[in-house]
């Protein structure tokens, strides 16, 4: 794919995008491009599921968990959720449990919430949900290169990825990977969209089957090429493993040094800490925004994008550093946590920045 950016956007070239990032993502499954934002592959992919008769089980561990159960019923699913308090990943055994008690065909999870700093224990809930039966659909939007996801090793039905994460590619582009088992839970469903920009199966037929000669929609041309470049990058110097390192060592640097200016992340527990993003409760008496507005003037750069109120209900408990895509460098997370030291001080705290960098910068070398 060299020289992608005077290349024209065909139906080759966007074949050949599909085929490199399923060599990127170790995957022999079907991968489709769709042209928007991933939140269009999610509602598509819940609502290509959730026909007349389906049983689904809908797993909660933030907010965009609670909205894949919603169109999920949308189209006469019988959704059922289990839910965990936000700071914490979904149980494994309470996932058993529920999937013991009677039958489902669907199960949904997100993988990584940026919203709340939780990565859940995928690989174990999908061998639960195929030792019962069903098909498993996974959010992986925020998760995909800063996550372990081994899909054909775990053998992830319906997989959903946005490359403007941890991948450092375009927000108006996004993928679908899909096995045979989801492919035939869509195709039963007779309420799945036709027509439609949410039509997943018009997709499949007018182009996967049809043997991707003719591109099925209008290709957004400059969101294909930023996405290009960023596969071509993954293939080169990154490499999708390295990029996976470079964001759990982001997420080991930004505990602990947190921890070090007496902070407690929102997640408490290391193995349901996400790579994406770490979540800081503020302290007792100290609003969330007060402590934004101490600390973003002295990031490097002034970036306040890396230190931010938490999105969604979160927003007035806890702020959020986040270390995802081209932020998961040491640069970044020792400027958000110096960020953080001078906002405590400016706000009367005790914050030893000298403490809080050695313990971030000890982290990135042992890890």
């Amino acid at each position: 794919m060299t020289g992608s950016a005077a290349r024209l956007i065909d139906s080759a070239a966007y074949a050949d995008a599909e085929r490199t990032l399923g060599a990127v993502l170790e995957t022999g499954r079907d991968v489709l491009l769709l042209q928007g934002e991933a939140i269009l592959l999610l509602e598509a992919t819940a609502r290509g599921l959730g026909g007349p008769g389906v049983q689904a089980l809908n797993l909660v561990s933030g907010p965009y968990g609670e909205v894949i159960g919603d169109w999920l019923a949308f189209g006469g699913a019988v959704v059922e959720q289990l839910a965990v308090e936000f700071d914490r990943a979904l149980d494994v055994q309470a996932v058993r449990t529920a999937l013991a008690r009677r039958r489902f065909d669907v199960v949904s999870v997100v993988h990584a919430e940026a919203a709340t700093g939780v990565v859940n224990p995928l690989g174990e809930i999908a061998a639960a949900v195929h030792e019962a039966g069903a098909v498993i659909v996974v959010d992986a939007v925020a998760s995909v290169g800063a996550e372990p996801l081994p899909i054909d090793e775990w053998g992830l039905d319906l997989v959903m990825i946005g490359p403007q994460k941890a991948l450092a590619g375009p927000a108006g582009v996004c993928a679908l990977v899909a096995g045979e088992r989801g492919w035939e839970q869509i195709a039963r469903n007779p309420n799945a969209p036709r027509g439609s920009i949410l039509s997943l199966l018009d997709w499949k037929e007018r182009w996967i089957d049809a043997g991707r000669d003719r591109i099925p929609a209008y290709a957004h041309e400059q969101e294909m090429r930023a996405l290009i470049d960023a596969l071509e990058a993954l293939e080169g110097d990154v490499g999708l493993r390295r990029l996976i390192d470079r964001h759990q060592r982001a997420r080991a640097a930004a505990r602990a040094g947190v921890r070090a200016l007496g902070l407690e992340p929102w997640v408490t527990r290391e193995p349901d800490a996400a790579s994406v993003a770490t979540l800081v409760r503020a302290p007792d008496g100290v609003s969330v925004a007060a402590l934004v507005e101490s600390s973003v003037p002295f990031l490097e750069g002034g970036d306040g994008g890396l230190l931010v109120p938490a999105p969604g209900p979160l927003a007035d408990v806890a702020i959020r550093i986040n270390h995802t895509g081209e932020a998961a460098r040491p640069e970044p997370v020792l400027s958000a946590i110096t960020a953080l030291a001078a906002g405590l001080r400016r706000l009367g705290f005790e914050a030893d920045v000298s403490l809080a960098l050695t313990a971030a910068e000890r982290t990135l070398i042992t890890n």
